[in-house]
């Protein structure tokens, strides 16, 4: 199995270091180009924006492949339901890739995107994607309580695609916390004995983001885009339905949780700042200058080092979680506890802010 995982992440990886190039290329020339425009824009010069395309054409042709090479090898055994569901997951991509890529070339409202994610996570709960047991909540798929948890399903969609679309505000900033999150996730389903679909697919995922990535670093040569953001978001929450299909236990529900906690954090805060500010729902969607990445930069610390502190965070929490679910809350606190003496000791050095 595992030569099969190290196959599906370096086909998609050199599949979307060598696309990347081109979606540059075409980018420039559809006119999908990112403006500095505002005082939002960190870049100093118009960036093309469909390199998430890349990622989704290395994560397709790299499943795909594997798919098929491991069901004539009998490696996987997949049923119809199953078949369903991946079904229902490549069309979301679609729809999202669709929608968003009008918005990166020419921009349409936010209620839109909204609408094209609300759409696609509906299609993937209608092919059998959705979160059957909460036990924390003690809420069961027991024919009465479908409904609920079909809503339950839509919202963590949609809500995890937002919030790693509003965190992608800095150069390998998105891109970078969704491969931590990858890495996770696939620890995470491997001590959980997930179902190896999902381990395929989480690997995939990280194989095309790391080829991508080289592109996207400070001094970036392509953004990640809305195309890119989109799908990773999507991918993400749909995979973690995935991983944890077969255990629902709390702290395997609670572990997805953890290692989406910066963008979540992030979202809600947003939401909750912005629905203050402007009193209204549609000032919800109004972008603003006050994400974390953004307050990181107020306090003096460059593009990078904002990035790599984010990183860091969001690879301790992925850490927390791997250990909450291998040795359990003691250890899991102990080790947090560890990690902030030890930041906390060398704080200054390690955090150099800009005089």
């Amino acid at each position: 199995m595992w030569g099969d995982i190290v196959i599906a992440f370096f086909l998609a990886f050199i599949t979307a270091y060598v696309i990347t190039p081109y979606t540059i290329r075409f980018a420039k020339k559809v006119g999908a180009l990112d403006y500095p425009t505002n005082e939002r824009k960190i870049h100093q010069k118009p960036m093309p924006r469909l390199g998430g395309i890349a990622i989704i054409l290395g994560f397709v042709v790299s499943t795909t492949y594997l798919i098929f090479i491991m069901t004539i090898e009998k490696n996987i055994q997949l049923i119809k339901e199953d078949y369903i569901k991946l079904v229902g997951f490549l069309v979301g991509i679609f729809v999202l890739t669709l929608t968003c890529y009008f918005d990166d070339k020419k921009s349409i409202p936010p209620y839109v995107k909204l609408f094209a994610q609300i759409i696609a996570a509906i299609i993937a709960v209608k092919c059998g994607i959705v979160i059957d047991k909460i036990e924390l909540l003690g809420i069961v798929n027991n024919g009465e309580n479908t409904i609920l948890l079909s809503i339950i399903t839509v919202v963590w969609i949609v809500g995890i695609t937002n919030a790693i679309n509003l965190i992608d505000g800095l150069d390998g900033l998105s891109s970078g916390i969704c491969l931590i999150s990858c890495f996770s996730l696939l620890m995470i389903f491997t001590l959980n004995k997930s179902p190896i679909i999902s381990i395929l697919l989480i690997t995939t995922l990280a194989g095309g983001i790391s080829g991508f990535l080289p592109f996207n670093m400070n001094p970036a040569k392509t953004f990640i885009g809305d195309v890119g953001s989109n799908f990773l978001g999507y991918s993400l929450s749909i995979i973690s339905i995935l991983g944890v299909a077969k255990t629902y236990t709390a702290i395997v529900i609670i572990a997805p949780l953890i290692v989406f906690a910066i963008p979540m954090i992030d979202t809600v805060l947003a939401i909750v700042r912005r629905a203050i500010k402007t009193k209204s729902v549609k000032g919800i969607f109004k972008a603003d200058r006050e994400h974390l990445h953004h307050k990181l930069m107020e306090r003096g610390y460059t593009q990078k080092q904002s990035v790599f502190i984010l990183y860091g965070i969001s690879a301790s929490l992925g850490l927390f979680a791997i250990i909450l679910l291998e040795s359990g809350i003691w250890k899991a606190i102990s080790f947090a506890l560890m990690m902030i003496a030890i930041i906390l000791i060398g704080y200054k050095d390690i955090f150099k802010v800009k005089e």
